[in-house]
């Protein structure tokens, strides 16, 4: 197993009576990305900061490669950030910006030019060193900021949203990037995003937070496969989700009645008469023209109210008589779309792709 690099125990933050993170104790592991991702507010960039030591806990502490850092400065740690608005000095060219925490040091001129040459060519920027900030672009900008952090060598690499500013397609080409980077240099980086395909794009892990807490931590496939709460479900890709009832429970799954009729699911130790939610992703679904009467279980039949094409996928809409709302996808075929709004159709999936939530 990994080293821990950072290690952050019961970290408590309050302002006056609002709380902002309430006993936080998580692990970074060396060589990892790790991404805390959360909706706007819920005390992710907090976290980062009192990492990097732009704020103070209120309680707990903050050890970086075995050392209590908890009150050392943010100069004095072994950690550099990036920001969402990079913080980029205009009146120096990209050369300059890449060179400046290395002259602040003292390092001699010959050493700070092999470095920062090293560090151009890292972010493919080699043929840009003396142009100034205000002529290259967002995504360039990005680059430099990346440049400048991590030339100086840092134990661990805080990214605060950076790419929040950049438009869809330069952010996905800046994730690559910021693959491609981790994989030369080995740093840990730690990533700050309410975006949940950069999380799972980028991550090895992910900390999923909300109101302050860790709701739940894993690898981006666990994240979205087997959510541990309707938080998780929700915020981490998009899913159906069904209130239920349990009945004919056993040690092999149960049957539960949901709006759109019964669903079998794999889940032991659930107990008859109790309250679920049912979770199941839209690509879990399979669907086909309707046939025969009635639904049967994990079978519900309904007519198609939408269809969206996003390039390779087929996402449909489909009402059941009862008024619930299913979405569904499939890779499109080679003949197009399937079925058209109004067509009526018979939705079906298998009992082991439905993850069962406590209500």
């Amino acid at each position: 197993m990994s080293q821990n690099i950072v290690e952050l125990s019961n970290i408590t933050k309050k302002w006056g009576i609002f709380t902002a993170l309430e006993n936080i104790s998580l692990d970074v592991k060396k060589g990892e990305i790790l991404t805390l991702l959360g909706p706007s507010g819920c005390g992710k960039s907090t976290l980062m900061r009192i990492a990097a030591g732009f704020e103070l806990p209120s309680r707990g502490h903050v050890r970086i490669n075995g050392t209590d850092m908890t009150a050392v400065p943010p100069e004095k740690r072994p950690v550099n950030m990036v920001f969402q608005r990079y913080a980029l000095f205009p009146h120096l060219d990209v050369f300059d910006n890449v060179a400046f925490g290395l002259r602040l040091k003292g390092l001699p001129k010959a050493q700070i030019n092999d470095d920062v040459n090293a560090m151009l060519k890292l972010v493919q920027l080699e043929d840009y060193s003396s142009r100034w900030i205000g002529e290259i672009s967002g995504g360039q900008a990005q680059r430099v900021a990346l440049a400048r952090a991590l030339v100086n060598k840092p134990s661990v690499l805080l990214l605060d949203e950076p790419l929040a500013a950049l438009d869809l397609k330069i952010r996905h080409l800046m994730l690559d990037e910021l693959k491609r980077i981790h994989t030369e240099t080995g740093t840990t980086f730690i990533y700050v995003t309410h975006d949940q395909d950069e999380a799972m794009i980028l991550s090895d892990r992910v900390v999923l937070m909300n109101k302050g807490t860790i709701e739940q931590i894993g690898t981006p496939d666990e994240m979205y496969g087997s959510p541990k709460t309707l938080f998780c479900a929700k915020f981490f890709g998009e899913t159906n989700l069904l209130d239920g009832k349990v009945r004919n429970a056993s040690a092999s799954g149960a049957l539960v009645d949901v709006p759109v009729g019964s669903a079998q699911v794999g889940k032991a130790g659930l107990l008859d008469g109790s309250s679920v939610h049912l979770s199941i992703r839209p690509e879990a679904i399979n669907i086909a023209s309707a046939n025969g009467a009635g639904d049967r279980a994990n079978e519900v039949k309904g007519q198609v109210e939408d269809v969206t094409f996003i390039g390779s996928r087929v996402v449909y809409k489909v009402r059941h008589q009862a008024g619930t709302l299913l979405k569904c996808q499939e890779p499109r075929s080679a003949s197009g779309i399937r079925f058209g709004v109004g067509s009526d159709v018979s939705l079906t999936w298998d009992p082991q792709s439905v993850v069962v939530l406590a209500s």
